[in-house]
């Protein structure tokens, strides 16, 4: 149905157009024709597609329940398959339980690491379930593994509690000792006490304590290889919950091995009564001890026990806090309460150094208790360590006091007959020597009380006021005697015996020159006071007063005769007078004591000095008198040398039971 093809033809012009209009008629007319074909084609192929749409439609509507069918088909593949891998999953969470739990029933000891990885996967199957709840035995699942977790738990709790038991000992005090430095280990380990105020000789070693810190080797009281196996089971029984279980375990074990490491180290728990009741040298001993054992327990047993407790609980810092509050309490309390026992006891002088020597040790081991004792967990211990180190500052602040007043009112009528140093002159003057060697400690209590700078004069003023006190005293003593001779040598050997002791020790930095010079000078005005009373009455029978029977010459003659009025009588009635009055000096003073040897040297040549060229000079003078008369043995009985060898023994506490002759 195409448009006609033009016609090819010969012809004129003429022809030619009419041919062309017949074919341009032509033409339209098969337009024409074509285009109402065209139309005609159109409308049926519109009434063609209509009713081709109209079967689509039925065809469609026929097709939809196949359709839906197969998609559903699809859908159903597709659940199936998911439903087949949830399942699979499902089946090896079961194996993976299976597999755990065989390990769980065989307990941790054999394989810890199976073990703690078996209590992770049935963690991770809780959580699995958990979850999946729509899953039908999800409920019965959960219940089972979380009994088997439980049972997991509780078989590292008896794992961890059996590890620890196993491998907590008591320490034995001698590999304690050996963890000490090593100027301690032999002779200062417990048992050796602290300084002692009797001797003089007394020799105190707390300075020689704090040195050598370095030098102490804190024990591994638990192997060091069995530590990360118990950090281990701790962190598994603290993310199970069961944290309390945890410390008791550990506080129970801990706590009695570290209590029996100490009472076998010799720590005893004496109440207050324990102590009042209790023989001073006996407590001055514990004491000692005591000291010891602070040092032993602070430096070695509780910095071995931290050490212990922060590597078992490390990344848990409050359990690790309250886990070593709670192993150290008792045993802390144990060692405090002594020491607030020797506090509050009945104060006396001879406290005051052991009471220095605890408040020193306490100082000496604060900053490491602060360390060691950390945390909240540990903060009544702290104030329990501090508060004991100020009553122990307190008390011996008190003693002090204490000592100054008692020295001046000491009342003991200990009778020193020979005139000899007082104990409580030795006493008192060995206290002070003692007090420098506490000269640091001392300070540091006068900073304490009296908030102030220079507790350098400070102590110089209170060593100063315990001397004077000692003077006040010896003044009132020295009343005590009837001879007042004896009084002068009395206050004279005390004073000296003062003197001496402090220019040999650092108290003459202290008390200055001055006064070593000023009392140098009380011991001689004593001495001179001594000879003055002692000699005067025998030196005047040497007098060349009231010899005249009638107050005329003083000399005899060449013959001897009383040609110069001088009495014969009267030499004699003094030679006689003069043999007693000696030898009654030489009988009481004999018994007499100058205990230094160089004062009793210069006391005798004063003496001597004095008496010798007196006695000469009267026999030279008055003896051919006597000597040429009946016995003149019985009137001129010592000669120079004899009275000079008789001085002699002057003032050496001897007991004479009958005159030399």
């Amino acid at each position: 149905m195409g448009i006609p093809t033009r016609r090819s033809g010969a012809g004129g012009g003429g022809g030619v157009v009419a041919v062309g209009a017949d074919t341009l008629s032509d033409r339209a007319a098969q337009m024409r024709e074509a285009l109402l074909k065209s139309q005609s084609i159109t409308d049926n192929m519109v009434s063609i597609l209509g009713s081709f749409d109209h079967r689509l439609s039925a065809l469609e509507t026929a097709m939809r329940p196949t359709q839906l069918r197969t998609h559903a088909i699809r859908r159903a593949h597709e659940n199936i398959d998911k439903t087949l891998k949830a399942a699979e999953v499902i089946l090896s969470q079961f194996d993976l339980s299976r597999q755990a739990e065989a390990k769980i029933l065989k307990g941790p000891h054999e394989d810890l690491e199976s073990y703690l990885q078996a209590i992770e996967q049935l963690r991770n199957n809780v959580q699995f379930f958990s979850n999946n709840r729509s899953f039908k035995s999800s409920d019965g699942v959960l219940n089972h593994t979380n009994n088997l977790l439980a049972k997991a738990i509780s078989k590292l709790e008896e794992e961890f509690k059996q590890l620890l038991l196993s491998y907590s000992k008591p320490v034995e005090p001698e590999r304690l000792f050996e963890c000490l430095p090593n100027s301690m280990r032999p002779s200062e380990s417990p048992g050796h006490s602290t300084g002692k105020i009797p001797s003089s000789n007394s020799h105190h070693d707390h300075q020689n304590n704090t040195s050598e810190n370095s030098a102490y080797t804190t024990p591994a009281l638990i192997p060091p290889r069995i530590l990360p196996l118990l950090h281990d089971l701790a962190l598994q029984m603290v993310q199970a919950g069961n944290q309390q279980q945890l410390q008791k375990t550990y506080r129970d074990i801990r706590a009695v091995v570290l209590e029996e490491s100490l009472r076998k180290l010799g720590v005893e728990k004496l109440s207050k009564d324990d102590v009042q009741k209790m023989q001073w040298e006996i407590l001055e001993a514990k004491i000692g001890n005591w000291i010891h054992f602070m040092r032993i327990a602070v430096k070695l047993l509780f910095a071995g026990e931290r050490k212990v407790c922060d590597q078992i609980f490390e990344g848990f810092d409050p359990l690790m806090d309250q886990c070593f509050a709670e192993v150290t309490a008792g045993s802390v309390a144990v060692l405090l309460s002594f020491g607030d026992a020797i506090a509050k006891s009945k104060r006396s002088p001879e406290k005051l150094f052991v009471l220095l020597d605890m408040y020193e040790i306490m100082r000496e081991l604060h900053s490491e208790i602060e360390a060691l004792f950390r945390g909240k967990a540990c903060t009544e211990i702290r104030d329990s360590a501090l508060g004991l180190t100020k009553r122990l500052a307190q008390t011996a602040q008190e003693t002090f006091g204490d000592f100054e007043e008692a020295v001046e009112k000491d009342a003991t009528k200990t009778a020193v007959a020979d005139g000899t140093v007082h104990p409580l002159t030795s006493y008192v003057i060995n206290y002070v020597k003692f007090l420098f060697d506490y000269q640091s400690t001392l300070k540091q209590l006068f900073q304490e009380f009296e908030n102030k700078d220079d507790s350098n004069s400070q102590l110089a003023a209170v060593t100063m006021r315990i001397m004077q006190a000692l003077q006040t005293n010896l003044d009132g003593k020295s009343k005590q005697y009837r001879d007042t001779s004896l009084t002068h040598l009395f206050l004279m050997n005390n004073i000296h015996y003062m003197v001496r002791s402090v220019r040999r020790s650092e108290a003459k930095d202290l008390l200055g020159d001055d006064w070593v010079q000023r009392h140098r000078r009380v011991v001689q005005q004593h001495a001179n006071q001594y000879k003055r009373i002692a000699w005067a009455k025998i030196l005047q029978c040497l007098s060349v007063q009231g010899l005249t029977s009638s107050g005329g010459g003083s000399s005899v003659g060449a013959d001897g005769g009383n040609s110069s009025g001088v009495s014969r009588a009267i030499v004699k009635d003094r030679l006689k007078t003069f043999n007693v009055q000696f030898e009654e000096l030489h009988q009481r003073q004999s018994q007499w004591t100058v205990p230094d040897t160089e004062l009793r040297e210069s006391l005798r040549l004063a003496v001597a000095e004095v008496l010798l060229p007196a006695y000469r000079s009267f026999i030279k003078r008055f003896g051919p008198l006597v000597e040429n008369g009946k016995n003149p043995q019985k009137y001129i009985r010592y000669t120079p040398e004899d009275l000079e060898h008789m001085l002699g023994e002057f003032f050496e506490g001897k007991t004479l039971n009958e005159p030399k002759r």
